[in-house]
């Protein structure tokens, strides 16, 4: 699966890592419906962590559709209920 993080690049990740990241996308979910303005930054910061950490960096110069994108460091929750579906960021 490949995720782009806004601002920052694509990341190839694996299928094992999915697992983890739908974790994350539910709790992610939960502090935004809560509107837990902390919970969801610090939920969002792991989740994005996660990627960088597990994933392998899609050189700048390869072509890739993302399969699903993820906010920029610092955005507002407000503006990330835009992206959310009803299960999340990250399809289950």
């Amino acid at each position: 699966m490949i995720i782009r993080i806004l601002g920052e690049g694509q990341y190839s990740v694996t299928d094992a890592d999915i697992a983890e990241l739908n974790t994350l996308d539910d709790l992610l979910l939960k502090a935004a419906d809560a509107d837990d303005t902390a919970g969801f930054a610090e939920i969002l910061h792991r989740l994005r962590d996660t990627v960088c950490q597990r994933g392998t960096v899609v050189p700048e110069d390869t072509l890739v559709v993302s399969d699903l994108v993820l906010p920029s460091a610092g955005t507002a929750l407000t503006e990330v209920r835009a992206m959310l579906a009803d299960d999340g960021l990250i399809p289950g």
